[in-house]
This record gives structure tokens, sequence and C-alpha cells, in this order.
């Protein structure tokens, strides 16, 4: 078992800030329909990545950090309020508190997530509340988390929520053209959500806990790579099956190959279930050992998460004092 080897993380203003898009290419329909996945081997390397390779004491802390400004902070609840999406902004600004990291030598300002997601209506309460800082406002888009909403309706709710100030959108597919192995029309589904996202960043929900195979989860994929997309994104965080890591395993993969063919990166997001600082370290040592170290940037790899802040927080607070608080300590806002 390795230990100690990994590079802890820099902080964050050191990290890559990359505007790099994905174009898309004409779909290779025989490409899509040929993956494979062996599913057997997918689930043994997944279990065996946090058995080979353990993150320790100042490496651990320097982990955790990262995985902070990794985090897309999010709030995607009913009775969402514009005061709770206020609060999370703040914790979005300032994810640790001040007097841990000072203890661990990093300057409070280096470190915030990745972005703050929200639902549409609640995009111009979460800019407002982030305005002057660095931290982008993102938001679920067409028909969330279903994504059956007619077509017409799902593109001008993305124009809208761009519009209003959203500068990243997280969209969920069709999942029945996954299942139908209709190709052609989840490209041109996602090619049209791509257009009508402008300038706007575009993570594809492929509900991975959905499509039925591992090889539908990597066909689906490439498709969405295809058409366009800046990440793919496991889940929406609401199937019942959600981030697992043979599927990440196997959506790495697809990104690695895809940047081999076409020379474009291609994010990862992994949302749903993530709630511990164990899962945030584990999705890090997949991507850093399956994609490289380029990848474990906010520009290409985001966890989506509320809870998970609340317990690398505690993790971190551990490393410095020794002892574990409560979680009501650690509050997102």
């Amino acid at each position: 078992m390795a230990s100690n080897t990994t590079t802890p993380a820099r902080p964050a203003r050191e990290a890559p800030t990359s505007s790099l898009r994905n174009p898309g290419i004409p779909l290779d329909l025989d490409l899509v329909r040929e993956a494979r996945v062996n599913r057997a081997a997918a689930d043994h390397r997944a279990a065996t990545l946090t058995t080979r390779r353990s993150v320790k004491r100042a490496w651990q802390a320097g982990w955790l950090l990262r995985a902070v400004t990794l985090i897309d902070l999010t709030t995607l609840a009913g009775d969402d309020t514009g005061g709770r999406v206020r609060r999370l902004c703040g914790k979005a600004r300032r994810p640790v508190r001040g007097d841990i990291l000072r203890a661990l030598g990093v300057p409070p300002r280096d470190i915030t997530v990745a972005a703050a997601c929200v639902y549409h209506g609640l995009v111009p309460a979460a800019r407002e509340a982030l305005r002057g800082s660095r931290v982008p406002v993102a938001v679920v888009s067409t028909g969330f988390p279903a994504g059956l909403s007619p077509l017409r309706t799902r593109l001008i709710e993305i124009e809208e929520s761009v519009a209003a100030g959203a500068e990243e959108v997280d969209v969920v597919i069709t999942r029945g053209l996954v299942l139908e192995g209709d190709w052609e029309r989840l490209y041109d589904e996602v090619a049209a959500f791509r257009a009508a996202c402008g300038d706007a960043h575009i993570k594809v929900i492929l509900g991975t806990g959905e499509l039925g195979t591992l090889a539908n989860v990597k066909r689906a994929a490439i498709a969405a790579m295809m058409a366009g997309a800046d990440f793919v994104k496991t889940s929406t965080g609401k199937e019942t099956v959600n981030a697992t890591l043979p599927v990440g395993l196997v959506l790495a993969r697809a990104i690695r190959d895809y940047h081999r063919s076409t020379g474009i990166r291609v994010g990862l997001k992994a949302a749903g279930g993530l709630k511990t600082a164990k899962d945030a370290l584990a999705w890090l040592i997949l991507v850093k050992e399956e994609l490289g170290d380029r990848w474990l940037h906010p520009d290409l790899f985001r966890i989506g998460a509320s809870s998970l802040l609340a317990d690398i927080e505690r993790q971190l607070e551990h490393h410095v004092t020794g002892r574990y608080s409560a979680f009501h300590r650690h509050p997102l806002g």
C-alpha cells in the first residue's frame, strides 16, 4: 500500500483557470455502438483503488483542501428560498473556517468552492450573493431531474438561466434515448443544449443509475462528448443509485480515450451520494490514476455535494486539533 506518495493540494489560485470548451465532433455511430465494458474488471479496479493507495496526515489535509475547491456546493430542495441560497453562497465563498485554514498555513482567500448550484428561479439571488467573488453560479436545467419536458421548453429554460446570470448549466439527457439506443437523437439533443448555453459551460448529466449497464454509460458519455459536452456528470442525485466508483472509472476512461483521439479535454463531475471525506478521497484517487494531475482542477473535475463539505471541514479540524467536533459546528451558513 502506497502512503504519503501523492503531491498535496496547492492553493486554489495556482490551479489552471481554463476557458477551454469542447467544440464537439461529428457523431461516429460505429464508435458509440462498439463501446464495451468488462463489468467484472471495472468492479475489481474500482474496489482496489483505495486499498492500493492511502493518503495520511498532512498529505490527507492537502487532498481534502483540494477537494473543497472542486465542490459544486448545491441546494436543490423543493423548499429552497433566497435566504437559504444566500447562506449557501456565503459558505461557497468561505467554505472552511478561517481558524482552521490559518492553523494549516493557508490564506482563507485562497480556498473557495468551484461553484454554487441552484434551481433556475434562484439564480439571481445566487448571483447577487456571489458578486465580487470568483465563484460562478451553476444551474440545473432542462426539466431537472427527469428531463422529460418538451425539447423547446428545455431549450428556453437554458436560455433564460444564462440570461439570468448562470455561467454553468447542468442539463439532463432523455435517458430513454440511451435505453433505446437512439444515439442520433441523443447527439442532437445534447448539441442543441450546448448551442442554447452560448458561452456558459455545459455539464451533461447522464443519470447513470438509470441507464441499465456500464456499456450504456460509456456509449452515452461518448455521444455526449461528441455533441460538445464540457463535462459529463454521473447523476442528478435524485436516482436510487447515483455516483459509484465503477461508473466513475467508465466515464474517466471514456474521457481519456476522447482526449487521446481528439486532443480535447472533457471534465468529469461526480454527483449524488458523496457524503464523507473518504468518498471525496476515493474519487480524487480515481481521477489522478485514470486521468492524471491535470484533471485535479475545477475546470476538469467537480464534485456535486452539500453535506460532504461539513465532513471535510470536520476532518480538517481533527487534523489541526486532534479532536472530532460535532457536525453542527460546520453548517452551510
